[in-house]
């Protein structure tokens, strides 16, 4: 079989490509317009060539790029400082990925609990049907088989238990749990939000024990709900946070975000990065937030993801042979489908609307933090037509989810 490119062959790629964006749209290299409803996977938030972050990465592009972390970086500096005001953290760690944060994630945990004098204590409890990386450890913490076959044992010192059971958690905790993570709403894992009630047992659980409480925002913080991080509306604040996606725009960063007591075993030589928190990754974060955190902008994803919500549910209700349950929040969204998920994303492209699949069967629908009305109902008349189409192919498919008409 002859190799048509030189990129190592691990993703299962579309045939298209694409050569410049404007806002909430994508311009193929065969001439055709496409509404961008995958947002890079949740990390364009002001969508394509944002003119502040055009203007910020230019200026700083002109100046310098990078130095190392063996200098002060004022604009890491300011961001960071911004970071802890909008947020629970008194400290910051800056990478270029989200798994590369949930790494620092859990080494702070571990170290945190070795200057503690606890150094037994160093397994971790994750939920099935997360996502935390492509690292070894976050791999380990995710504990998705596909993902880890062929590549040797697991890295010990994760314990893996079922979403939502919170008397298993309580059995499962030990003199050797250090932490607990936990996605405010798994992305990955088919948009599913996770009860408040059930990331309050948590904390309560993490205080009564001595452990760390981790949340994973990598994909829901930054905006994406409706608030600047999405445990802001659960009434539960972690000890760590890691983010990543949307605090870059576009330009690759990933944060470890925690208190004080949580990051005091984080000295001198414990971690690092060599492009982590670089002058050309602050200035493109650093526009983010200037734009993001601002109440006013926040207030109007919480609207807009409303509307979208129920303009879903009102084709769920129209489609129940294609469409089962519509799930999320702000502007993460997600159709879990009847029909195989891998049929609506086909559909959608034909529609040219871009979208990406997720766990439980489920279409994510992520488009920029800037995508007005008209262009929310540009995309329910794309979907419309995709559902139209499949209800043709699949007249008969029966939808038990539909008959409660529960919208998570």
């Amino acid at each position: 079989m002859a190799v048509s490119s030189h990129l190592l062959p691990t993703y299962a790629r579309v045939d298209l490509a694409f050569e410049r964006g404007e806002g909430v749209w994508l311009t193929a290299t065969n001439g055709k317009r496409y509404l961008d409803f995958t947002s890079g996977v949740a990390v364009n938030a002001l969508g394509h060539a944002h003119p502040h972050m055009v203007a910020a990465i230019t200026a700083q592009a002109q100046k310098l790029w990078h130095t190392s972390n063996l200098y002060r970086i004022p604009e890491g500096e300011r961001l960071a400082e911004r970071l802890c005001e909008l947020s629970f953290a008194d400290y910051v760690f800056f990478q270029n990925s989200g798994t590369e944060a949930m790494e620092c994630c859990i080494k702070m945990a571990r170290k945190y609990q070795y200057v503690s004098g606890k150094p037994e204590r160093n397994r971790i409890i994750t939920f099935e049907g997360a996502f935390h990386g492509r690292t070894l450890a976050a791999l380990s913490a995710t504990g998705n088989k596909k993902y880890l076959e062929g590549f040797g044992p697991n890295m010990p010192g994760f314990d893996q238990l079922p979403f939502g059971d919170i008397e298993t958690v309580k059995k499962a905790i030990t003199p050797e749990t250090a932490a607990i993570i936990a996605e405010p709403v798994m992305g990955e894992g088919g948009v599913r939000v996770v009860p408040h009630e059930f990331l309050r047992a948590l904390r309560k659980l993490c205080d009564d024990n001595g452990l760390l409480l981790i949340f994973d925002e990598v994909q829901t913080g930054v905006g994406r709900t409706g608030d600047l991080f999405a445990y802001q509306h659960t009434g539960v604040t972690p000890d760590i946070m890691g983010l990543a996606k949307a605090l870059g725009g576009g330009f690759p960063i990933g944060a470890c975000l925690a208190t004080a007591e949580a990051a005091k075993g984080m000295t001198p030589g414990t971690h690092g990065s060599t492009f982590g928190g670089n002058q050309l990754a602050m200035a493109a974060a650093n526009a983010v937030l200037d734009i993001v955190a601002d109440r006013a902008f926040l207030d109007e994803v919480k609207r807009k993801g409303l509307l979208f919500k129920q303009r879903l549910a009102e084709i769920r209700d129209r489609y129940p042979s294609v469409v089962a349950e519509v799930r999320g929040e702000g502007l993460l969204m997600g159709l879990r489908m009847v029909p195989p998920v891998g049929e609506m994303v086909d559909e959608l492209r034909n529609e040219e609307m871009i979208t990406v699949a997720a766990g439980d069967n489920v279409v994510r629908l992520l488009p920029p933090l800037i995508i007005n009305d008209e262009e929310i109902g540009e995309a329910i008349r794309r979907i419309e037509r995709a559902c139209a189409k499949l209800a043709q192919a699949h007249p008969r498919q029966s939808n038990p989810a539909a008959k409660q008409g529960a919208v998570a």
